[in-house]
Order: C-alpha cells, then sequence, then structure tokens
C-alpha cells in the first residue's frame, strides 16, 4: 500500500489497509456516518488514511459547506447524541469552519465544514503532499514521523522537523505542492 497511488475520495481502499485503517472503514460505515454528510462531500483526511496514526488519532472528515445553518443542524440532527459531542465555530486563515467532535466506537471523530471545496481546503492537500514524502523517503521517514508524533508534535510540525523545514510547517509544506505541480506540467 505505501507505493500505489490511492483514491482517497473512496474510503474502500482502507479495506485493504493496516488494522486500524481496517477498524476506521467499519466505524464509518456501520455508523453511515460519510453517507450522512454525502450532500457535503465528506472526504476522510488525516493521519489514519496515509498510514501515520498515533493510538489517539482520530478520524478527521472535511467538508464543504455553502450553508454554515444548514449544515450545523445536519451536524446536530445526525451526531448530537455520541459520546463527548461538541460543535463550535473557527476562523482558520481567513475562513469560518464549523467544527464537530464526537466519539464512536473506538475512535474520536472530527467533522470540519469550510466554505472551500474540499480538495482545496488544507486537510486534504496536506494529505496528499504527506503522502507522497511518505513514498519518496520510505519507511524509515515514516517511522520517524510517527515517533515524532508520540512526542507530542502535530502532523505538519513533525513533517517540518523531519525536512528541516523552517518557518510555518503548515505554509512550506504547501511548497512541495507548488514544485509537484510545476514538475506536472
Amino acid at each position: 500500500m505505501a507505493t500505489q497511488n490511492i483514491d482517497f475520495d473512496n474510503i474502500t481502499y482502507l479495506q485493504s489497509g493496516n488494522f486500524r485503517q481496517q477498524q476506521a472503514y467499519t466505524t464509518l460505515k456501520n455508523n453511515q456516518i460519510l453517507l450522512k454528510l454525502q450532500d457535503y462531500n465528506p472526504i476522510l483526511v488525516g493521519t489514519i488514511p496515509i498510514n501515520i496514526d498515533i493510538e489517539n488519532s482520530d478520524l478527521d472528515i472535511i467538508c464543504f459547506t455553502k450553508n454554515k445553518e444548514e449544515f450545523k443542524k445536519l451536524i446536530l440532527a445526525n451526531f448530537s447524541n455520541e459520546k463527548n459531542f461538541t460543535i463550535r465555530e473557527r476562523v482558520i486563515s481567513g475562513n469560518l469552519a464549523i467544527i464537530a467532535n464526537f466519539i464512536i466506537d473506538e475512535f474520536e471523530i472530527e467533522i470540519f465544514g469550510q466554505n472551500i471545496p474540499v480538495k482545496q481546503q488544507f486537510g486534504y492537500r496536506h494529505m496528499l503532499i504527506e503522502d507522497q514524502l511518505l513514498k519518496e523517503h520510505g519507511e524509515q521517514f515514516r517511522q520517524k514521523i510517527i515517533a515524532l508524533k508520540q512526542q507530542g508534535h502535530k502532523t505538519e510540525p513533525a513533517f517540518g522537523i523531519a525536512l528541516g523545514l523552517t518557518g510555518n510547517p503548515y505554509l512550506e509544506l504547501l511548497r512541495f505542492e507548488k514544485n509537484n505541480n510545476k514538475s506536472n506540467l
């Protein structure tokens, strides 16, 4: 699974992944989480899809929402009875986000909705870049990222440390995306 390109739009790839990825697939399917969010183009992003998760990693689902009130109503109607449910609004990089967290089965789930198409959101873009970097740098690099995460670093800062990046790792990682896009022209 480490060298093939994954279609992150469809979670079926999780079925042939590691044990935790298979658990994530079962949780998402059995609880119809993505089905309930289908009108918002949900995509699972983060560390579990690219196999750099640690014990407390959550399932991050990003959504594209043009109407925050409708999105909040859907979230509340479908998930407000789940364990440890919270919902909040936050401005991130100048854009309002609706963020809901709760626990189902053994996973904390975070649903993140912005008025930005999902494939343009940082969560998706960072995941693709990180996936490519993991493929380029190999298993030892992947293990280094996991070790940094276990030491308490968030994912993007862990990549920044491992790659020797200076400055904001969330923005620095995007440089790899631009370089990749230029080389594909």
